[in-house]
């Protein structure tokens, strides 16, 4: 399903645990990492379409999340040639996605990488909010910046408080709120995680037996 200028309607989902950072994919057989996203079907709504990628892709219900927020419109990218599938060339152009901010509130265990039979992802791990760009596929790296930095004002804030070192001191009785750090040039790709070696997965990573079918791809 495509609009009028050849992009399909899609999800993207930004999933947050109780220490604000995001969950971070790994695609099937791949060291591409993303965040959950999907297309709309027909008759869909972006937020059924959204509750339906939950499930297929990292395994989650309704009741294992809160709904924070979503982009307010829509944001697009456009797919490079050599992505496109032969007989698409020509009609299709890329995606233009509705992006949600998700709160988990169940637990780790609760994910499951595995609830259908095609999926997406074969390792998982959480990140600090402000995902390293570099390994993002280039094309959407515009798009993860845009939907980073619009949800960014909404993400819950925390109890904890940050040590900030002022006049070359440390204080203990001065402590600031800790909060998201305003987008800076270079401060995405500041290369919090690294591209694994190999088969490796960063420190921290979840990783499912790889299954014997794959995933489609988005």
């Amino acid at each position: 399903m495509l609009d009028r200028d050849g992009f399909r309607p899609n999800v993207g989902i930004i999933l947050l645990n109780h220490k604000n950072q995001v969950f971070w994919g790994k695609r099937i057989r791949t060291h591409s990492w993303q965040f959950p996203q999907g297309g709309i079907d027909r008759g869909e709504t972006p937020e059924q379409a959204m509750f339906r990628e939950l499930h297929e892709e990292v395994g989650l219900q309704p009741q294992h999340v809160r709904l924070v927020a979503r982009t307010r419109d829509w944001l697009r990218y456009e797919v490079p040639d050599r992505y496109i599938r032969r007989d698409a060339r020509g009609h299709y152009r890329g995606q233009k996605q509705i992006w949600f901010l998700l709160q988990l509130t169940g637990h780790d265990w609760d994910l499951n990488l595995r609830a259908t039979d095609h999926p997406e992802f074969d390792a998982w791990r959480w990140n600090d909010y402000w995902v390293p760009l570099d390994v993002v596929v280039e094309f959407k790296r515009g798009v993860y910046e845009m939907a980073l930095t619009e949800l960014a004002r909404f993400v819950p804030r925390q109890d904890q408080r940050t040590r900030y070192l002022r006049s070359g001191m440390r204080t203990r009785e001065h402590r600031e709120p800790a909060s998201i750090p305003p987008v800076l040039p270079g401060l995405l790709r500041s290369g919090i995680l690294q591209r694994p070696p190999g088969l490796e997965l960063p420190p921290g990573a979840s990783f499912d037996p790889d299954p014997q079918t794959g995933g489609h791809e988005h």
